[in-house]
């Protein structure tokens, strides 16, 4: 989890020299899905179906297990930013499929930020992401956390 936050860190104090953000429609990358005793790494896309509303899936691979997520979230520019950061919220559901147990499905609430700074064809985002378990295995938790770095699509 310390790694995560560390690349995080150094992405987003990277990124924070670029002066503005373009817009863009759809994004395809890497993400990372940390619980406190799992972490996910694999493919995470998202598509803005106009200026607010995006859709996202997240497919993350664990030794031994497989999460699967759809987000829907709210998107909003941080006044003052030109675009460039963005905050966001909303809800999806998860599957987390593992080896030898009973499969977890889970309710998951997110809220992050989204930053793309002009002239740079990548996306990064941040969220929390709670997970609220739905399913009679599995323990919901608090301490989950989403790491996205995306290729941006026009």
């Amino acid at each position: 989890m310390r790694k995560v936050c560390f690349v995080f860190t150094l992405t987003v104090l990277f990124t924070f020299t670029c002066a503005a953000q373009t817009s863009y429609r759809a994004a395809l990358g890497l993400g990372v899905d940390a619980f406190n005793e799992a972490t996910f790494f694999g493919a995470t896309g998202k598509y803005f179906f106009s200026d607010h509303h995006v859709g996202q899936a997240d497919l993350g691979f664990d030794k031994g297990g497989t999460a699967i997520s759809i987000f829907y979230s709210y998107h909003k520019a941080i006044l003052g930013s030109r675009n460039q950061l963005r905050w966001y919220g909303g809800v999806g559901p998860s599957i987390i499929l593992i080896e030898d147990f009973d499969n977890v499905f889970a309710l998951r609430p997110h809220l992050g930020l989204d930053f793309k700074p002009k002239g740079v064809p990548f996306v990064v985002n941040f969220d929390w992401r709670p997970a609220l378990v739905l399913s009679e295995t599995g323990d919901s938790e608090a301490a989950a956390f989403g790491f996205g770095l995306q290729f941006v699509l026009k």
